[in-house]
């Protein structure tokens, strides 16, 4: 969490409906759906909210899908967003070196733009801001939970801060804690996990041509390569490498990683002229088997990490939060209590199939793209050719980048909670 203004003090014993841990995008957009509700709300995060800094050329982009741009809107927080966002008019996907390829238009599904591109420090910003001129929401920071126990009728939080630990209580536990999440692991919530021996190069490049608000998903031999339209011209890069190849690809110099780049990607965009500073992550897929676990639900990427290919990870933890706020409110409005078992088990039917089909859809797009056989590649190719060619086909496509597949929350068509 970042931003200039000091935590709320709370008292020992005391119970709030729901305590959130993890002050991140996805949880802090929780407490924002929810701030309004009347519910008593907490949220334990790691970092003390700090001074906002300036924007750098290095800020690191993240895709807005337009679901997610619908949900932003009904939490009123996309004015301030859209500010700084960048419309994304076109998807091109292409299979480098070979002739399938298809384009998804934003005027072709009668939408302004399939999706946004933001900096995540803006975006977390313009998130916290809303968080902590919530006058229901207590921000209780820095802070980690050490432990916690459900008895069944509530839970019982131990956090501790400057080396005094507290007792909270709630009647539900929501982890929004990460991949790594350390609620999801104590609860000992089997998972499906595996690393793709591949790791994922980020920064920011600047071509000589406008990208005219396109994004370019391209496969190459060593994993996808992603091109996101920023503002000022830049563009966000996500590329994909070998784990073997990542210290050489991170050691090179400036030039030495354009034109390195330039080769994977091409010349769409004309030459690359400047390069911002390289980061890296390894890539791999987790999935919780459980979203529920008695009065303790899990979201974002404690429920989820997915490869990067078709940035859909953010946006399945934001959908995650209209989901879960929905059912938090209705069980709220019917009986009082949000961490009910009739409520919790109404979020875990309604995520499953979600959670699990865009796994495997990320997963499977992730190992056929990157299968040197000829016939996987021959296959691959016409796949895309006969997507550009089928309208229906290219719909359905972008109905599912665009986060608008299946059944919606009130959220994501737009639509406030109350």
């Amino acid at each position: 969490m970042c931003a200039d203004t000091a935590t709320r003090e709370v008292r020992e014993g005391e119970l709030y409906d729901l305590i959130i841990v993890g002050g991140g995008m996805v949880g802090a957009s929780l407490a924002i759906a929810l701030g309004d509700s009347g519910l008593r709300i907490a949220i334990v995060e790691a970092h003390v909210p700090g001074v906002e800094t300036q924007p750098t050329y290095d800020d690191r982009g993240i895709a807005l899908a337009y679901g997610t741009q619908r949900i932003f809107s009904a939490l009123n927080v996309w004015a301030e967003i859209a500010a700084i966002a960048e419309p994304i008019r076109e998807i091109h996907v292409s299979d480098r070196g070979h002739f399938g390829a298809t384009r998804l238009r934003a005027d072709e599904e009668g939408v302004p733009a399939l999706g946004q591109v933001v900096t995540a420090r803006a975006l977390g910003q313009v998130l916290v801001r809303h968080v902590l001129d919530a006058a229901a929401l207590d921000v209780i920071a820095p802070a980690r939970v050490m432990d916690f126990h459900d008895d069944g009728g509530e839970v019982q939080v131990e956090i501790e801060r400057g080396g005094v630990v507290d007792s909270l209580r709630c009647r539900l536990l929501v982890a929004a804690d990460g991949g790594e999440s350390a609620i999801r692991t104590q609860l000992d919530v089997p998972v499906v996990q595996w690393q793709y021996g591949q790791s994922a190069v980020v920064t920011n490049i600047t071509p000589t041509q406008p990208h005219r608000n396109v994004a370019y998903e391209r496969f190459t031999d060593t994993g996808p390569v992603a091109l996101l339209p920023m503002s000022e011209g830049r563009c966000a890069v996500v590329w994909t490498v070998r784990d073997a190849q990542v210290d050489a690809v991170l050691a090179l110099d400036d030039d030495a990683f354009i034109d390195a780049f330039q080769q994977r990607f091409g010349y769409r965009l004309g030459r690359f002229v400047r390069v911002g500073r390289r980061t890296a992550y390894p890539l791999t897929l987790l999935r919780a088997r459980e979203s529920v676990r008695g009065r303790v639900a899990i979201i974002g990427n404690a429920a989820h990490t997915l490869h990067p290919i078709a940035g859909q990870g953010f946006n399945l933890g934001i959908r995650d939060v209209a989901a879960l706020a929905e059912v938090i409110g209705k069980g709220h409005a019917a009986h009082g209590d949000v961490g009910a078992p009739d409520v919790l088990a109404r979020y875990e039917q309604w995520r499953r199939g979600e959670q699990r089909n865009v796994a495997l859809v990320t997963d499977g797009l992730a190992r056929v793209f990157s299968n040197p056989l000829g016939a996987v590649r021959l296959g691959r190719n016409i796949g895309l050719l006969a997507m550009d060619l089928l309208p229906a086909a290219r719909h359905a496509l972008a109905r599912g980048a665009m986060g608008l597949a299946g059944r919606q929350p009130r959220l994501a068509r737009g639509v406030p909670l109350d």
